[in-house]
């Protein structure tokens, strides 16, 4: 009931945000007569923010046509490379002029976004970044109201075996990164694949700001999901996509709750950024106001999630531990797999935190070379980022300045040592393994 009354409050407050939006306009626009009375640029804000606090956020565009590589402008094309139910595979394909002919060989990068309430398109700066030095491809979530009842459900086990199938189909050049919640069924997946003697295992796994071991420093959102039994989030959280989406009938998680949940871990903040927003239109402060705008454009758009997926989730990661604890078993191609990441051998690791995290907490990520124990010392790294948040250790100047550059370095020296050249070498040990 409450999704469908989240729908009719949507259709009643979406006409009057657009009324806002054409005030606002009337009230700025220098062809209009009442941009020139009294308190118009107090009129015309104060419009601008009521449209912007009631306005659906649609899921934003990538929007990185080009990237540069030397002193050279690069176009990019979006790609879809797999097209399943909940997720698309995307290549950001560069079309290289001869000038950069060479970068053709760039270590291929695989990116998973998180399945957490927002889109991909959060890692939009992630993306960025690495463009000019890897051949990128991403993770693209489906937002599960648009998922029609007939593709089945989708669990934790399924993204495990999603991941599974990403790699095969990269593999056995790539270098992985995945950035917070995917952390967990990323390391299954090539703990699954290393049981298995797969041929395609990657290079190496970038993992960042992830739950590995939520019992390491536990943040507000971890202490909420052990605070409620199981049966709460079932029986509080999960709600029916109402008639007019393709998905009606699938039960989710919703992406207005998700958002909810991130507005009230921050309320003071987000009063104070909505206030300093209309304070630069009436100052004329475009620059910043355009800031705010992209930002919560991003920020406000969510998707609803798979209700098995978010449960399972719930359970296995932040209530029993499945995964540091060497209890998850995975259902995986007819057969149940114990995850064991003491089984990964071949396969580089590097460990990314921030020092300022508060959604994975210090140590949450890092657990995750005592359960790789069989990684060799000289391959694994890691790195706390000073001054950095949640967010800032995949996006901002942090992440382009610090923390990408060691990334960027590492995948390249392990490429090296792991490369053709000793192929046979490492296929061979992991298939001994």
């Amino acid at each position: 009931m409450l999704y469908h009354m989240h729908e009719a409050g949507r259709a009643v407050l979406n006409p009057v945000s657009s009324w806002a939006d054409s005030m606002s306009q009337l009230y700025s626009n220098p062809y209009s007569p009442l941009a020139y009375i009294p308190f118009a640029k107090r009129m015309s804000a104060g419009f601008e923010l009521f449209h912007r606090l009631g306005k659906e956020y649609e899921k934003p565009a990538f929007g990185l046509a080009s990237t540069r590589i030397g002193s050279v402008d690069v176009p990019v094309n979006e790609r879809v490379i797999i097209d399943k139910p909940f997720c698309k595979l995307i290549r950001f394909e560069r079309s290289l002029p001869e000038a950069v002919a060479e970068h053709a060989n760039d270590p291929v990068m695989l990116v998973f976004a998180p399945l957490s309430g927002h889109h991909a398109t959060l890692l939009r700066d992630t993306v960025r970044a690495l463009l000019p030095d890897h051949d990128v491809y991403i993770t693209d979530w489906v937002d599960a109201r648009m998922v029609p009842l007939s593709a089945g459900k989708f669990g934790l086990d399924d993204y495990v075996a999603y991941a599974i199938e990403f790699i095969r189909h990269l593999g056995p050049d790539v270098h992985l990164m995945s950035v917070c919640q995917p952390t967990v069924p990323v390391l299954a997946a090539v703990s699954i694949m290393s049981t298995l003697g797969d041929k395609h295992l990657p290079l190496t796994m970038t993992m960042m700001g992830g739950p590995i071991d939520t019992r390491y420093s536990p943040t507000e959102v971890n202490n909420l999901a052990i605070r409620r039994p199981y049966e709460w989030f079932e029986n509080h959280l999960i709600y029916i996509v109402p008639g007019n989406y393709p998905g009606v009938g699938r039960r989710v998680y919703p992406g207005f709750l998700q958002h909810a949940g991130f507005v009230s871990m921050n309320p003071d903040r987000h009063v104070s950024s909505h206030w300093d927003y209309y304070k630069q239109l009436v100052q004329g402060d475009l620059s910043d106001a355009e800031s705010h705008r992209r930002f919560y454009d991003e920020y406000n758009a969510v998707l609803d999630m798979p209700a098995r997926y978010y449960l399972d989730t719930i359970r296995t990661v932040f209530q029993e531990h499945l995964l540091p604890r060497g209890l998850w078993d995975v259902h995986f191609e007819d057969q149940t797999i114990r995850v064991d990441p003491a089984a990964i051998t071949g396969v580089a690791l590097f460990t990314v935190e921030g020092e300022l995290d508060d959604i994975s907490g210090s140590g949450q990520t890092q657990a995750a070379h005592d359960l790789c124990a069989n990684i060799p010392k000289a391959h694994k790294k890691h790195l706390t980022a000073a001054g950095a948040g949640h967010y800032g250790i995949f996006s901002g100047r942090r992440w382009r300045e610090r923390i990408y550059p060691r990334v960027r370095d590492f995948v390249a020296a392990h490429r090296q040592r792991i490369g053709a050249e000793s192929r046979r070498t490492r296929l061979t040990s992991v298939k001994a393994a």
